[in-house]
Order: C-alpha cells, then sequence, then structure tokens
C-alpha cells in the first residue's frame, strides 16, 4: 500500500498542472472569396508550376538554387539551432546525474580540529561521488518553456520553407525577366539594323541630291537612338544574369536560356480559397507557430510565482588511502529535498508576467497583419495578372496597327506624298510599342510567378525534397510530448 501511495504521489508530481493560457487558434476574418478570382482557375498549387513554362533551363536552375543557395543553408542550419535548444530546454525536465573523482593532498595545522583521527597535519584525501538532481516540475515552468522551444523549431522549420518559396519564385521571375530583356534586346538590334539600312540608302540618295541633308541628319538620328538603347538593355541584361547567379549559389556568370520569351508557356492559374491559405503558407503557419511559442512563455512566467521543489542526491567513498577507497566503511551518501518560494521580488515576477503578455499580444498582432496582407498579395497577383493579360492583348493590337502605319508611312513618303518626319514618328511609335510589349509579355508571366507565391501550396514540400534534408522530421525532441 506504501509503495501505491508513493507512486501515486510521483505521479501526481509528475504530471502537475499546467499554468497560463492553453493555445486556441484565434479567430480571423476570412473574406469568401477572393475579389479578383478567376472562374476558370484550376487548383494548382500543389504542383510543381514552374515545370508548366516548359522551359528545361528554368526547372534546371530552379533545382540548382534549391540544392546551393546560401539563405536556404542558413535556415537549414537556424533549424539545427533551434533544435538544440528544444533539447536543451526538454532535457531540465529529467532527473540530471553527474559523476566525479578527486585527489587532494592537503596539510593543516597540528591540533586542528578538522585534522582526521591518526593523521598528520600531511595527508591524502580520495572521493568518487555519483551526484543527481531533479527539479520536479509541479507547476510546469519547464513544460512551457519546451512547449516554447518546440514551437520555435517548428517556426523557424516554417520559415526555411518560406525561404523556399521566395527563392523558387525568385529564380523564375528573374529568368522570365532575363528572356524578357533578350527580345527588348533582339528589337533593338532588328531596329538599329533596319535604320542603319536607312542611313546607308540616305547617305546614297543625299550624295545624288535626291534628300536633303536634314532628312540625311534626322535618319542618323533615329539609327544613333536605336543604338543608344542597346547597351542599356545589355547592362540590365548582365545585371539580372549576377542577380541569378546568386540566387544559384555561385559567382556572377552567364546564365543559359533554352526558351524566347513567346516560346514560354503561361501557368495555369491557381485557384482556392482565402481560409486555406492558413494551411497553404508557410509565413502565416510560422508566424502562428511563434504566436504558440509566445502563448506558452506566459505560463512560464506565471509559474515563477509558485514554489519551486528539487530534489539532490549524493552516493560516493571518501578516503585517506586510495587502497581503501571502495572499502564499505569509505561510503558516503546524502539525499536533500528542497523547496524555494518567492515571497517577495520586488515585482521581478509580475514584470516578466508584463512582458510575456505584451510579447503575446505583438505576436498575434503580426499573425492577424501577415493573414491580411497575404490576402492582398493574393488579390494584387490576381488583378495583375489579369489586366496585364488584357493590356497584351490591347499592345499587339496596337503592334499590328503600328507597323501598318510605319509601311504607309514610308509608301507615301517615297511617293512624294508626305515629309520624311511622318516617317520617323510611325517608325518611333513601332518601336517603343514592341518594346513595351515585350516587357507586359514579360509582366504576364512574373504576375503568374507572384500569384502561386502568394497562394502558397504543396509544391513547397515537394521543393524541399530538393535540398538538403532536416532532422527535424525525424528527431524524437522535435515530436515528443513532455
Amino acid at each position: 500500500m506504501r509503495a501505491s501511495a508513493v507512486l501515486l504521489t510521483a505521479c501526481t508530481l509528475l504530471t502537475g498542472c499546467l499554468l497560463g493560457p492553453d493555445y486556441k487558434r484565434p479567430e480571423v476574418d476570412t473574406p469568401q472569396s477572393f475579389r479578383f478570382a478567376d472562374q476558370e482557375a484550376r487548383d494548382m498549387v500543389d504542383t510543381l508550376w514552374w515545370e508548366q513554362f516548359q522551359d528545361p533551363t528554368l526547372n534546371a536552375l530552379i533545382a540548382s538554387a534549391l540544392a546551393e543557395n546560401k539563405d536556404v543553408k542558413i535556415a537549414a542550419a537556424r533549424i539545427e539551432q533551434f533544435l538544440g535548444q528544444l533539447q536543451t530546454t526538454r532535457a531540465q525536465l529529467f532527473p540530471q546525474l553527474s559523476a566525479g573523482a578527486q585527489a587532494e593532498r592537503e596539510r593543516l595545522p597540528v591540533g586542528s580540529v578538522n585534522l582526521p583521527e591518526n593523521v598528520g597535519p600531511v595527508f591524502n584525501q580520495y572521493s568518487a561521488i555519483l551526484s543527481a538532481s531533479w527539479e520536479i516540475d509541479i507547476f510546469g515552468r519547464l513544460r512551457r518553456q519546451t512547449e516554447a522551444a518546440r514551437a520555435s523549431l517548428l517556426a523557424s522549420d516554417e520559415g526555411r520553407r518560406a525561404t523556399i518559396l521566395a527563392l523558387v519564385a525568385s529564380v523564375a521571375s528573374g529568368y522570365i525577366n532575363l528572356v524578357s530583356l533578350d527580345r527588348q534586346l533582339e528589337i533593338a538590334h532588328e531596329t538599329a539594323a533596319s535604320r542603319a539600312e536607312s542611313v546607308r540608302i540616305f547617305t546614297l540618295r543625299y550624295k545624288y541630291g535626291e534628300v536633303s541633308e536634314m532628312e540625311l541628319a534626322q535618319s542618323q538620328s533615329e539609327y544613333q537612338a536605336a543604338l543608344a538603347t542597346i547597351p542599356q538593355l545589355e547592362l540590365q541584361i548582365g545585371q539580372q544574369e549576377d542577380a541569378l547567379s546568386i540566387l544559384l549559389g555561385r559567382n556572377p556568370q552567364a546564365i543559359p536560356r533554352d526558351r524566347h520569351l513567346g516560346q514560354l508557356v503561361l501557368p495555369d492559374v491557381p485557384a482556392g480559397l482565402p481560409s486555406e491559405l492558413l494551411a497553404r503558407r508557410p509565413d502565416l503557419r510560422q508566424a502562428e507557430q511563434n504566436l504558440i511559442a509566445a502563448n506558452a512563455l506566459i505560463g512560464a512566467a506565471r509559474a515563477l510565482y509558485f514554489p519551486s521543489i528539487s530534489l539532490t542526491g549524493a552516493f560516493g567513498t571518501a578516503s585517506s588511502q586510495f587502497s581503501n577507497l571502495f572499502n564499505g566503511v569509505s561510503k558516503t551518501w546524502s539525499f536533500a529535498g528542497m523547496v524555494t518560494v518567492p515571497i517577495f521580488t520586488a515585482g521581478a515576477i509580475g514584470g516578466q508576467v508584463r512582458q510575456a503578455e505584451a510579447q503575446h499580444q505583438q505576436i498575434l498582432l503580426q499573425y492577424e497583419q501577415s493573414i491580411q496582407i497575404a490576402f492582398q498579395e493574393v488579390s494584387d497577383s490576381l488583378i495583375s495578372l489579369r489586366k496585364t493579360r488584357e493590356a497584351l492583348v490591347v499592345q499587339g493590337r496596337q503592334v499590328d496597327a503600328l507597323s501598318r502605319y510605319a509601311h504607309l508611312a514610308r509608301l507615301r513618303y517615297e511617293g512624294g506624298y508626305t515629309s520624311y518626319i511622318e516617317v520617323l514618328d510611325a517608325e518611333r511609335s513601332l518601336f517603343n510599342a514592341q518594346l513595351q510589349q515585350a516587357q507586359t509579355q514579360g509582366t504576364v508571366f512574373a504576375s503568374a510567378v507572384q500569384l502561386y507565391k502568394a497562394m502558397g501550396g504543396g509544391w513547397v514540400v515537394d521543393a524541399e525534397r530538393l535540398t538538403t534534408t532536416s532532422e527535424i522530421a525525424t528527431h524524437p525532441a522535435a515530436t515528443a510530448t513532455p
């Protein structure tokens, strides 16, 4: 009966009670649908959407970035840091054992009361001790700290996934911008070549008195304007290649391209309900884990008001002769229990509780704000994709119209019905419209990328498999319940 009572008491002490509020997900005002959702959108957020561009080079670049990007590696190392923190915090729930040995030579004054019997003033002392200590977590301070550490670990893991999400979107957007600049550079070279031919013809015609010097100068001016565009675009291409190289974890270098802008295929538009963002987006899951950690620290702070109970014990041997160290008469042991109760702390504990509650309130507001920003990002991406596609259609018609206008203006000039200024105006407008069309075409693809980024999705887990595997999924400290 006595053993049963002791066991029941021990179980009660081990279980104890948890102070502080248990976490409950806060109520969030979630809209029923997105403002600019496409009725024909497909639920494609769980696929490797960048493969829909049908560009093998882009696929290879993203795979390389996932394997080599420094931000992803830093995020993975940060997970290991929080995993170690969780292990350290959780270990305090269990008894701590230690062992030690000591050899000492000492001299005491003759007649000293501390001098062992039948021992001279100079003597040796040997000891071997096995000690144990255990803080019994009755009021849940250590368990709340462990809960907070586990939530911080999971938040770090979600932060790594958020890094992966941002990385894939950045590589895809950078590559799209690169091929868009390639198309603009191609247009500039074609326009410069066409205007160079015009300058050659006008030079010959001016030589034979068929055109004025003013018309020749106008032709040369437009040619130089087209040439001036080329180095500007080449500068942007070089800088974009450098930026992509850093994302790939490489030194700045040239980036290969396998497709032209017109050969890329626009991915299907992803669909989903706003409430699904809470489960899809790793940054929102990270924010919630931070909220869970802050909530647990309130309980840990409140537990400081209550007694702290510790058990300590030691068993060993001590002797002035090493040969007698392990004899029965040399044994020594001790056992103690200690209860510490805060009586007066001048408000220190109250300050810690207040600090924990204020921090929880801050993180709660940040969590709610993150959700609102997520809804905004999806809405912005949807409207951007829709309106840039509409603009691209209009610009296509504009380029066609300006092409006819430039052709007719040159025919009228050759027929003597108009001045060369009309030809220059038509060709200048066509050149600018072609550049704008290439930019808008790139923006359409970039908007699709941003939409997939804003929607989150299961594809992040698939992308994560291409990076260095973390221990978090298999480590017992990350999943065990104290």
